[in-house]
This record gives C-alpha cells, sequence and structure tokens, in this order.
C-alpha cells in the first residue's frame, strides 16, 4: 500500500536548488560555495559567491509569519539607515527582500545577508566588547522610538512570553504538581512585579530579542556587526536587559563582564527605579520563553531530549534564577 500525498512538518531544502534557483535573482551567477551551515529558528546557508561571502537564511514554515519576517527586515533596514552596526539584509535584482519558496510543507521566505566582518568572541567577549556592545543597544533602543512599520507582530509582553510560553511548557508537568505549582508560583510573580512597568517611550521600544554571544561579530580593530534579529519586537528596553542576563547566566559569562555590558547601556540612557526593580522578573520571563522556544524545536526535530531529566535541569535553572543570590551563579 502507498501513502500518497503525505504531510510534511519540515523539509531540509537542497542547496544545489537554492544555488541555481534562489541566488541568481540577487545577482549571484558565479557561487562556489552554498551549504547548509546551522539548522536553528531558520536555516542558515554559507555562500561563497565571486562578489563576496554572504549568508541565505531560510525560514522555517512553521515559526515566523511572512508580516512577521518582514517586520524584522523592515526593522534592519531602518536601524541600517540610521547608521547603526547591523547586518541588514540585501535586495533581489527586482527589490524584494525576501524569495518565498514553494517548500512541501507551505511557503517559507528566503533572505540574503552580507556576512558579518570578523567573527563570534570565543568564550565570550571581554570587558570592552561588552561595554560596547552595551551602548550600540541602547542607541537601538533609542532610535527605534520613531520607527513605524506596516507589518503586525506581537509585541513582547507578557501575554505572548508568557502566558503562551505556558501554555507550551506546562502540560509537561501533569504528572509533577509540586513542579507544575512552583511553576505557577513565578508566573504569579512575574505579572506582579511587571503589571506596573509602563508600556509607553521611552521604557516601551524595539528589542533585539537576542543578544548573546553567538550574534555579534568582532573585527580585530574592535568594530562589531549585530545580526539574527529573528526575536526582535516591540517590548520592555529592560526585557533586552533581561534576556542578556539569561543568555550570560546560562552561558557562564563573567559577572564583571555583565556589568561592563550594563555600564556601556547606562553611557547612552539611565535605567529607572521601576526597570531595576523587575530586572530578576525580565530574567526570569526570558529563560520561561527561551524554554518556550527549545520545547516548540525539540518536539519538531528530536523528540528523544524530552526526558527527566530535561526538565529537571531546566526547572533547576529557573529555581537559581528565583533565588536571592540569582545574580552571583
Amino acid at each position: 500500500m502507498v501513502c500518497s500525498d503525505f504531510p510534511v512538518i519540515y523539509s531540509t531544502l537542497s542547496a544545489i536548488a537554492l544555488r541555481e534557483r534562489v541566488l541568481p535573482q540577487y545577482g549571484l551567477k558565479t557561487v562556489s560555495q552554498c551549504e547548509l551551515w546551522n539548522r536553528g529558528l531558520s536555516d542558515i546557508y554559507f555562500v561563497q559567491a565571486a562578489q563576496d561571502t554572504f549568508v541565505l537564511r531560510v525560514s522555517h514554515h512553521h515559526w515566523r509569519s511572512p508580516t512577521e519576517i518582514f517586520f524584522e527586515l523592515d526593522f534592519l533596514n531602518f536601524l541600517k539607515a540610521q547608521g547603526l552596526p547591523v547586518a541588514a539584509p540585501l535586495p533581489t535584482e527586482t527589490g524584494e527582500w525576501a524569495v518565498k519558496i514553494q517548500a512541501p510543507e507551505g511557503d517559507r521566505y528566503a533572505t540574503l545577508f552580507p556576512f558579518a566582518p570578523g567573527e563570534i568572541a570565543l568564550g565570550g567577549w571581554n570587558e570592552s566588547q561588552s561595554r560596547h556592545l552595551g551602548a550600540v543597544v541602547a542607541q537601538i533602543h533609542q532610535v527605534s522610538q520613531d520607527f513605524i512599520c506596516d507589518h503586525p507582530r506581537k509585541p513582547l509582553d507578557l501575554e505572548y512570553l508568557l502566558d503562551e510560553s505556558l501554555g507550551v511548557i506546562l502540560p509537561f508537568f501533569g504528572d509533577r504538581p509540586r513542579d507544575w505549582g512552583f511553576m505557577q508560583d513565578i508566573a504569579h510573580k512575574i505579572r506582579e512585579t511587571l503589571a506596573q512597568l509602563p508600556k509607553e517611550k521611552p521604557l516601551w521600544s524595539v528589542c533585539w530579542g537576542d543578544a548573546h554571544c553567538g550574534n555579534v561579530h568582532f573585527t580585530e580593530d574592535h568594530q562589531l556587526t549585530l545580526f539574527d534579529f529573528d526575536q526582535c519586537g516591540y517590548g520592555w528596553r529592560a526585557f533586552e536587559i533581561g534576556k542578556f542576563f539569561q543568555g550570560a547566566l546560562t552561558t557562564g559569562l563573567q559577572r564583571r563582564v555583565r556589568e561592563a555590558f550594563i555600564a556601556g547601556y547606562e553611557s547612552q540612557t539611565t535605567f529607572v527605579a521601576q526597570e531595576q526593580a523587575a530586572l530578576q522578573a525580565l530574567t526570569q520571563l526570558a529563560y520561561i520563553w527561551s524554554w518556550r522556544i527549545s520545547l516548540t524545536s525539540i518536539q519538531i526535530f528530536n523528540n528523544s531530549q524530552l526526558d527527566r531529566h530535561y526538565l529537571t535541569q531546566r526547572l533547576e535553572r529557573l529555581k537559581a534564577l528565583s533565588s536571592r543570590d540569582w545574580q552571583l551563579f
């Protein structure tokens, strides 16, 4: 018996087909290399052409809608126009910012970016790099007060970051009532803390949403380029700091380097007392959101990771972020 027209959740697009069908639309006709480089929230292809080196990003059908994708691309173009060091998308020869691909699972979108000069800071940033990045992030928040976009995207608010995330996470604790109760208690405290945090300028802006070592290249002469704005959106600017802390604490970035990031940020602007008081809750919120993203990805690509060890490890990390000494570990 043959099962025809079988549904597809995710497909790996042929690098050869992308080279032959998509890259020529960007005027890249002499391509010596096109290969799948990384599978994350999008598929990333490394492209070497006669002109230069590029990155071709292909969205996942299950992860981002067209409006969400074009919000990000518009935001990157806006930041580039403001003179900020970001890897902005390149247009096709007909002026399009993305190429729609009709994949077996549904429409996906390919976007070409210049390869950011420099490289990732192996082992994490040093203090100087962290301070520089903090200053640039503050500048992004400042100029983003004037960003206007016709493409809707969910804001980085409690409904999206917390409520929707709990809807994904909590079913895995159905047989662990104490842990389920802990999650609900943390969520309640986060809501209480953030309920009074204003959604108004300048505290409410457009966030990058993913400030970590893997999304910044530094050159030998200390120039930096930011990339991967997939998680950007309107939100509390202090959430950006919470997201930075979540990643930094998870990867073990030294405290002095974390403090340098804050010092760089505050060289451009100053946190108000409400933001300072909300930082731990925002870091917990960022962790819960990242957990939801991880779970969603695992259920598509590798369900074997969903054992009790995975859940316990994630839960213990959240408990550490909820402790009095949360910035010390």
